[in-house]
């Protein structure tokens, strides 16, 4: 699964799609990737040649934001494990605080030089990366705090439909007071407003050490050991290198790798599947390992296809019956050629985070770096039949009882009679896996810069954004 520019796949008129369907010939300036420089290029020059590139990306391929999904008020959305239904506004304040909440990670620009490089953005090409990084996000959380926490400030936003804006970076989050709200919410809200002024919302000083701690792990900075740069450099054992082109099997071994190598989170470690097989025993290994004083918990990543060349329909309840699972960590996957961050889903649609916003570079080594960047206010659902059959879904094991317990219910669904799969997506084993070694990948030829690649796939979607009715 490819990464592209921000929205160059979504968004765009018909011309636009036809001109950048056209030869390589009509491609931008190739600036900014690896090789700028070797001509003798001035290090300034450099860095003005990657600050028009990003000015490329966000402006002949910015986003054109318009939220305006339809929640279906008559049947349940479920966010990783917790379902909310819109006939009641409790639901749905619920939702805004939970959605908002999940850590929000996106193409950046102007961060320091990758290694080796003289990238300074990851646009184009780091979208799969971005969506391994949420989900390891959500994965901290959970094990740090808890499915339960809540970023306080989230409810002091508001889900609304907006006006089609062009920005190199999303909507910022706004008051309840400066956002306009659905009409059929509008007059509720404007009471709520007026009998109960907004007011800040504190949050439990440790919590808040912690969420920022986890942006910083995650940060675009060398020392960050989930940041941008130690996935790429780590990404460089499987013949990845920045501006490749990365699967989201691919990106679970990198995340495995980075919490092995990782001081900060000792008693947290990553299983991933081989063959499409959990092995009970290798993970109960893992889960009986007593480091750092701490029995570890761990993050469990199966690497699938639902399907062959396409997304094949029989495995719709499947992918619903996981994202309904408490423990799931939600999906990395996408479009074809388009990674996204499935969160969870509502009637037949996926319901997911975009990493395709580029933004300025953030430095969270201050105390009070701002957050409002690392969180999204404007959820975005597409149906499951656009899903790219390449993905790798994720689950959360605190202990060997949660484990059990989990393997229990996969064994349910699986097995469910009630399927349309004649086979199931993956299987569990109660024995060891055999000697594996993840095989070097070579990096592709033809994929040697994102931005070679960026102009095949020119598809405008039907309508993937919210609104409430």
């Amino acid at each position: 699964m490819n990464s592209v520019s921000p929205a160059s796949t979504q968004y765009g008129s018909p011309e636009g799609r036809r001109h950048r369907n056209l030869s390589s010939r009509h491609d931008p300036p190739q600036m900014g990737y690896q090789g700028a420089g070797q001509d003798g290029v001035t290090d300034e020059v450099d860095k003005i040649k990657t600050k028009l590139l990003t000015a490329w990306n966000s402006v002949k391929y910015g986003w054109t934001v318009k939220v305006k999904t339809r929640f279906n008020r008559s049947s349940l959305l479920y966010v990783l494990g917790k379902h909310y239904c819109f006939q009641y506004e409790d639901d749905i304040e619920r939702f805004q605080r939970d959605f908002v909440s999940r850590m929000w990670l996106t193409y950046r620009r102007d961060f320091p030089a990758l290694e080796g490089t003289q990238l300074t953005t990851d646009c184009g090409w780091g979208c799969m990366i971005r969506s391994a990084q949420m989900l390891l996000a959500q994965a901290l959380l959970m094990h740090l705090l808890s499915r339960d926490w809540f970023w306080p400030e989230a409810l002091d936003t508001l889900i609304v439909e907006m006006e089609p804006i062009r920005s190199s970076s999303p909507p910022a989050l706004k008051s309840l007071s400066s956002m306009s709200s659905p009409a059929s919410l509008s007059s509720r809200m404007h009471s709520r407003s007026a009998s109960c002024p907004s007011k800040p919302h504190a949050q439990d000083p440790h919590q808040e050490h912690i969420h920022r701690d986890i942006l910083r792990w995650l940060s675009d900075h060398p020392d960050a050991p989930f940041g941008l740069h130690q996935m790429v450099k780590l990404g460089g054992s499987l013949g990845k290198k920045a501006g490749d082109w990365y699967s989201p099997s691919i990106v679970a071994h990198i995340m495995r790798k980075a919490l092995e190598t990782s001081p900060q989170v000792p008693e947290l470690s990553v299983y991933v599947s081989q063959d499409c097989t959990v092995y009970r025993a290798d993970v109960e290994q893992l889960l009986d390992t007593v480091k750092a004083g701490a029995v570890r918990a761990v993050i469990i990543l199966i690497p699938i296809r639902f399907g062959g060349e396409a997304f094949n329909p029989v495995y719709k309840q499947c992918i619903k019956d996981f994202l309904q699972m408490p423990s799931c960590l939600g999906i990395i996957g996408g479009k074809p050629k388009h990674s996204l961050y499935f969160i969870g889903y509502q009637d037949n649609h996926l319901l997911y985070l975009d990493p395709h916003y580029c933004q300025a570079y953030v430095d969270t080594r201050t105390d009070d770096f701002p957050l409002d960047t690392f969180h999204c206010n404007s959820p975005r659902k597409m149906s499951i039949v656009k899903m790219d059959p390449s993905c790798t879904i994720a689950f959360y094991a605190r202990n060997r009882a949660d484990f059990g317990a989990l393997c229990d219910h996969l064994t349910k669904v699986l097995s469910s009679p009630s399927a349309e799969e004649k086979y199931p997506v993956f299987s569990i084993s109660e024995s060891h896996a055999q000697e594996f070694h993840v095989p070097e990948v070579p990096p592709r030829s033809s994929y040697p810069h994102a931005h070679r690649t960026r102009w095949t796939m020119a598809k405008r979607p039907s309508s993937d954004e919210f609104e409430f009715i």
